[in-house]
């Protein structure tokens, strides 16, 4: 039995988090009836949840994301720093070492959001939940696709839970199991995404994928800032140089809510930070290519235990590419391409695509043939950038690929360490950079002959000799 009198007029969300709930903004309004379906039974507000570990570590929302958040959900920025999000002016509090020595500290160009996941998510939940076109089934798992290579026509389901929607003649079998049927079905389920081989369970051919594992290990801790440092303090950030010859290592410390700065480690083959606890301070202090970050940690409070992962693969499928794909279905975020989290690129993404979602439905019309073909090439879009910012770096990592970097990349890498060299002491390159970076605008402003001329003349100002704290800050920090 249908659940639903119009299922055409449905639109289903796979998985609840950040992703998921911008795609189900999007499309509100659209669809007459948009239902997100997630594993975990979310919280009411920001508090840890099992399907969501990454949640430990650091995470920043670059202004990129945060201009396709706030189309989505105008207000949501200023609802974000009530709570405790901290706005940051970038490059302006921002003290970074990057393989090129560090950075000045130049005026606004762009800015960052950055909060603890768990507080993001439970904001922009709280918002895209208080529209009532919006229902959620949480405790809910996805099964599969119902449909057949031509068109997908809803999902398969199982609930751990009972549903007001589970009454008798809802559909609901006797262990669970039911059919969520649906005009447009959108999956945003992470890494952990089975639509590769829910479409070839269709009968639809093998997704064309790349992979590159640069084989870091992630260690993060969350510190309790000292007492005049509570009030913001810059990012800090000390990045690797691949042209050592050693294994990669950095670190950041990013301010969030409530005087707390989250610390994540992290290092490449041979070089990972452990998970023992009496050994993250003395990780960040030696084993960084510059000791400030553990300095700094040495004069906080540690307020939890060390979280650690491996799961930062660099994987994209690349469904744009398929000879065939069916209708009304939809894939975006990390299901479609999963970054390594070094860069923070994965939320900007997400935020970008749930737009593209909703201007193209908005300029084609629901349930038009081909949408779901336009949707699939919209959304892959705004990945193309990231993707090439992340795999650009790890694909020198050894064993990163199963050949190693291609001519294209060593060209392109030799390119960007100019630029990177340029921007430490030439304001308007370090502009154009993080244009880039903040995925702003697409990596063609990088080749502008003006560019080309700067990156060939390099930087404009000496380098700098150590990091650039100010000396209150220094003081702040206990540091002087």
């Amino acid at each position: 039995m249908s659940e639903d009198p119009t299922p055409a007029r449905t639109a289903v969300v796979l998985g609840g988090s950040h992703t998921g709930m911008l795609a189900a903004r999007a499309l509100s309004g659209l669809a007459d009836r948009v239902v997100v379906v997630e594993r975990d039974v979310l919280p009411d507000g920001p508090a840890p949840r099992k399907g969501l570990p990454q949640a430990r570590h650091a995470h920043m929302l670059w202004s990129g994301g945060v201009r396709a958040v706030t189309e989505l959900l105008p207000g949501v920025a200023d609802a974000l720093r009530d709570v405790g999000a901290r706005r940051l002016p970038v490059t302006t509090d921002m003290v970074v070492m990057g393989s090129r020595g560090w950075f000045r500290r130049w005026p606004e160009s762009h800015h960052v959001i950055l909060a603890g996941r768990d507080l993001l998510d439970a904001t922009i939940r709280a918002q895209v939940l208080a529209d009532e076109r919006v229902e959620l089934l949480d405790g809910v798992e996805v099964l599969g696709l119902e449909g057949n290579a031509g068109a997908v026509t809803g999902v398969r389901v199982r609930s751990s839970r009972r549903h007001t929607t589970d009454a008798p003649g809802s559909g609901v079998g006797d262990d669970g199991v039911r059919v969520v049927e649906a005009g447009l079905v959108v999956d945003a389920t992470g890494r952990g995404s089975g639509a590769s081989r829910w479409l070839t369970e269709l009968g639809l051919p093998a997704v064309e994928r790349r992979e590159v594992d640069s084989g870091l290990a992630y260690a993060s801790r969350l510190y309790l800032a000292p007492e005049q440092a509570r009030s913001g303090y810059p990012i800090v950030n000390v990045q690797p140089d691949p042209r050592d010859g050693r294994p990669g290592r950095a670190g950041f410390l990013l301010p969030i809510e409530d005087g707390r700065w989250i610390v994540t480690l992290n290092g490449s083959r041979g070089g990972e930070p452990s998970a023992a606890e009496d050994d993250f301070v003395r990780f960040a202090r030696e084993e960084l290519r510059h000791p400030i970050i553990g300095e700094l940690l040495e004069r906080a409070e540690p307020l939890s235990d060390v979280a650690y992962t491996r799961t930062t693969l660099n994987r994209r499928h690349f469904y744009e590419r398929m000879p065939a794909w069916p209708e009304n279905f939809t894939v975006l975020g990390d299901a479609l391409a999963a970054f390594n989290p070094l860069y923070g690129h994965g939320l900007a993404v997400a935020a970008q695509s749930a737009l593209s979602l909703r201007d193209v439905v908005r300029r084609h019309g629901w349930g038009v043939p081909g949408l779901s073909r336009r949707l699939q090439k919209a959304v892959a879009r705004p990945v193309g950038a990231a993707w090439d910012l992340a795999v650009g770096q790890d694909v020198f990592y050894p064993g990163a690929t199963e050949n190693g970097p291609t001519l294209r990349d060593r060209l392109v890498s030799a390119y960007v360490g100019r630029l990177m060299l340029t921007a430490t002491g030439n304001g308007r390159i370090a502009r154009r950079v993080t244009d880039v970076t903040s995925l702003e605008r697409g990596a063609e402003v990088l080749l502008t002959p003006s560019v080309l001329l700067a990156a060939a003349a390099g930087p404009l100002k000496p380098p700098l000799t150590a990091p650039p704290l100010t000396v209150e800050e220094l003081k702040r920090a206990g540091l002087q």
